[in-house]
């Protein structure tokens, strides 16, 4: 049988359909695919700080506004993280009756709900239908002896293990510029610590964290990424997707 090959007419209508596609809906891919794998531009100009596109590479907008606050939830996490820092709540761990602790007091977790309660997530309430319907079935990937929904969510092992069910995986590479996003979570030494990304970067492309560490710790978004003691162990980008709504119709 002989190969189908377009007659001219139908192979022209193919080509303007595939200019058309390039120009007007796969613009942004083809950027970001090429942004994301090229070397890093160098920085000439010194800063206090920098930001992807100094660079050479985008900043990721979610498809999906979970609130319909017309702000997509990449956008709106990095907001509330950005309002805790500003807030500078002080460092104190300890149990709350009701689970959450007031404003202008936390630890590291809290600055993950907070963030994520910006986009409309609600994770105390999530994270306690999930762990309650893993515990059912058995053989329960949170490592909790006793459920308690007032201190479960605000646990780091308890917070990785749930991202790792519903956000996306990504490089625990920092210098990997471009891979890390405004919004994205990094937990360190196996669940030791939980922070934020900034949109801010250093010269070196290593982004900043926003986090409340300890008791001494004076900013909340600060250069501290490179300097650490602790590994970066696991990186996270909290998306919407059918899994995380089906969870979310069963609370």
């Amino acid at each position: 049988m002989k190969k189908r090959r377009l007659k001219p007419k139908a192979k022209r209508l193919k080509n303007i359909v595939i200019l058309i596609f390039v120009l007007f809906i796969g613009f942004d891919f083809l950027e970001y695919e090429y942004t994301l794998h090229k070397k890093i531009t160098p920085i000439k100009e010194e800063k206090e700080y920098y930001y992807l596109k100094d660079f050479g590479f985008l900043t990721l907008k979610s498809k999906y506004d979970y609130n319909n606050n017309g702000i997509d939830d990449y956008t709106d996490i990095l907001n509330g993280a950005k309002k805790e820092a500003e807030a500078n709540p002080k460092y104190i761990s300890k149990y709350y009756a009701g689970g959450y602790p007031p404003d202008g007091e936390g630890v590291c977790t809290d600055v993950i709900w907070r963030s994520l309660k910006e986009a409309g997530y609600l994770l105390k309430d999530m994270m306690a239908k999930d762990i309650r319907d893993e515990y059912k079935k058995g053989d329960s990937p949170y490592n909790i002896d006793i459920i308690d929904d007032n201190i479960d969510f605000r646990r780091v092992s308890n917070q990785e293990v749930f991202l790792k069910r519903y956000a996306e995986s990504l490089t625990t590479n920092i210098y990997e510029v471009g891979q890390f996003q405004p919004g994205d979570i990094v937990t360190f030494d196996d669940s030791d610590h939980i922070a934020m990304i900034s949109d801010k970067m250093n010269k070196n492309g290593a982004p900043y964290l926003i986090q409340n560490g300890d008791e001494e710790q004076e900013e909340k978004e600060e250069d501290r990424l490179e300097m650490s003691e602790m590994e970066v162990t696991g990186h996270y980008r909290f998306t919407y997707s059918k899994k995380l709504q089906k969870l979310i119709d069963s609370m």
